[in-house]
């Protein structure tokens, strides 16, 4: 997709973003709230703020990275969104001054980094900026490429009296990338909001997690720690840092 970058997504989603997305769900908050402990806490792409801002309410010190100002400004508008310390660029790498006792990317985020070789350097230097100890959590779907037809799919994602919101994608199974462009139609006009992942099944996180010198700690389908079985469609995979 000729001109996506790490912002795009965000800066073109960033008004729709927390319509279109729930809120955080407590099981969620509560999972992230007993993995950091003390803390203090980073999520890759923060985003909006729709996970960190409820545990800045519950006395964690939260941090962030991000590629889209437009999102970030949407999370500094919130109530305590000026308590979150958010740093601006790719989260594939990055250097801070601060070791955390949790670093988690939810929502398909680690999927956004563009390929392997991106999503390794991610698990590389999330594990140099944990604390002995430390977690790394990653949410995740779990890959299904039946789902296209010929390395393409179209489908329906909400159809109203005045609206139809479409889902355009193309798979690349040898890159396992998928292209795509969620397609507004409605008395607006059109509304374009494309979207670029490369996704990684469960066991090649694992590698990835290896290499960088991680741990399993754990792997549940959802946020409420149900078992993860071979007719999961999402995971919530936890790795931890050695301790001395």
């Amino acid at each position: 997709m000729e001109g996506y970058d790490a912002a795009t997504y965000g800066q073109r989603t960033a008004e729709v973003y927390d319509e279109r997305v729930k809120g955080a769900r407590p099981a969620q908050v509560e999972l992230l709230e007993e993995l950091a402990g003390e803390g203090p806490v980073l999520e890759l792409g923060i985003g909006t703020g729709r996970l960190a801002l409820p545990l800045v309410a519950r006395g964690l010190e939260v941090h962030g990275i991000d590629s889209s100002q437009a999102m970030v400004a949407k999370l500094r508008v919130k109530p305590g969104g000026d308590r979150v310390t958010v740093n601006m660029g790719d989260f594939s790498h990055f250097d801070l001054a601060q070791r955390f006792s949790l670093v988690f990317a939810a929502f398909n985020t680690l999927f956004a980094l563009p390929d392997q070789e991106a999503q390794l350097g991610c698990f590389a230097t999330v594990s140099r900026h944990l604390l002995p100890g430390g977690r790394f959590l990653v949410e995740a779907f779990v890959p299904d490429i039946c789902r296209f037809d010929r390395g393409q799919r179209v489908s329906a994602m909400e159809v109203g009296l005045d609206r139809v919101f479409l889902e355009c994608s193309r798979h690349d199974p040898a890159a396992q990338t998928v292209t795509s462009q969620h397609v507004e139609l409605g008395a607006g006009g059109v509304r374009l909001y494309p979207v670029y992942i490369r996704y990684a099944w469960p066991s090649e996180l694992d590698l990835m997690a290896r290499i960088s010198g991680l741990q399993p700690e754990g792997r549940w389908d959802g946020w409420d720690r149900r078992p993860f079985t071979g007719t999961s469609v999402s995971t919530i995979s936890v790795w931890r840092a050695p301790l001395p």
